[in-house]
């Protein structure tokens, strides 16, 4: 891609001078954890890459934190906790969920004493009913699938400090929202969301979920290999389908295996590559850092916004 102006490129070997030096905090089995499947990560790459943008977020969550007590202290009120929000964008397949969670267990380490939380916007897609009736299943992931007002709602919920909060969970299991079911956000320091919508701009809405974001990312890389990733992912999901009749990917594991390989290219080329073309890769340069990964899901180049 052609790097836009208001960002400051780097290679790799340029990103990874910026790491303090320090021992990882992740063993080879720690990071297997923690890998979404068919993503590929290495220790390696936390090092070169994950460590120094930790020390990024450092520098940013600590401004942010004085900011709000400076704006309290003009305001002569109390000073209160605001949760700082870190919003991870990108296609589906790019490796997005990894690197959520990866940042999760590390700011965990380094951020001692403060509460950090990961929430996917997933549970916030309509329920497979609901999709159905609004004839929208053959657009879920479109922005239109998405109940972004109960989405906005809860955030807007973690920014006023609420202390316990319920948002929707979503199985990849059951390709569903699951009835009847929460995860529960409680009085984060930082809240990673992660989602394809993360920066997207709905057009029936006046505020946006990137309006509660205090740091993106964008996950890139190109179509063609978020393509070889999906469908790799796809024929991964038959295989471990096969012995369980409750997966969504059960019908597909026990039939004809050159028909369910079909079928998922199409899915690609009509549903996802489109989406990917129209709504979420015009996001990427709303983000305050583009990672773009290459063959092998390898990281070798990071964008940093300037202003």
């Amino acid at each position: 891609m052609s790097d836009p102006i208001n960002y400051n490129a780097f290679t790799r070997d340029q990103w990874k001078q910026f790491a303090n030096a320090t021992a990882l905090p992740l063993t080879p089995e720690s990071l297997r954890q923690i890998k979404a499947f068919n993503d590929r990560i290495s220790l390696q790459d936390v090092q070169d890459v994950y460590i120094p943008l930790v020390h990024l977020l450092r520098l940013e969550f600590d401004r942010y934190r004085q900011l709000q007590k400076d704006k309290a202290a003009f305001l002569h009120q109390a000073p209160h906790r605001v949760p700082f929000i870190i919003g991870i964008a990108g296609s589906v397949a790019v490796g997005k969920s990894t690197a959520a969670r990866l940042l999760e267990v590390l700011l965990n380490h380094y951020f001692v004493g403060q509460r950090i939380q990961l929430i996917t916007t997933d549970g916030f897609l309509y329920s497979n009913e609901e999709l159905k009736k609004r004839n929208l299943m053959a657009r879920k992931g479109f922005p239109e699938s998405y109940d972004m007002s109960s989405l906005i709602h809860f955030l807007n919920e973690v920014k006023s400090g609420k202390p316990l909060i319920k948002a929707p969970l979503y199985s990849h299991k059951i390709y569903d929202v699951i009835p009847d079911q929460f995860e529960y956000i409680v009085h984060p320091d930082i809240l990673i969301v992660e989602g394809i919508n993360t920066l997207q701009l709905p057009t029936n809405e006046q505020i946006y979920v990137s309006d509660f974001t205090d740091f993106s990312i964008y996950v890139d890389a190109e179509a063609s290999l978020i393509e070889t990733w999906f469908l790799e992912r796809f024929e991964l999901l038959l295989q471990t389908a096969f012995q369980d009749p409750t997966n969504y990917y059960y019908p597909y594991a026990i039939g004809d295996h050159d028909q369910a390989m079909r079928k998922s290219k199409q899915v690609w080329h009509d549903i996802d590559l489109k989406n990917l073309e129209e709504y979420i890769l015009p996001t990427r340069n709303r983000a305050d850092m583009i990672i773009h990964k290459t063959y092998h899901h390898r990281i070798d180049r990071l964008l940093l916004r300037k202003y």
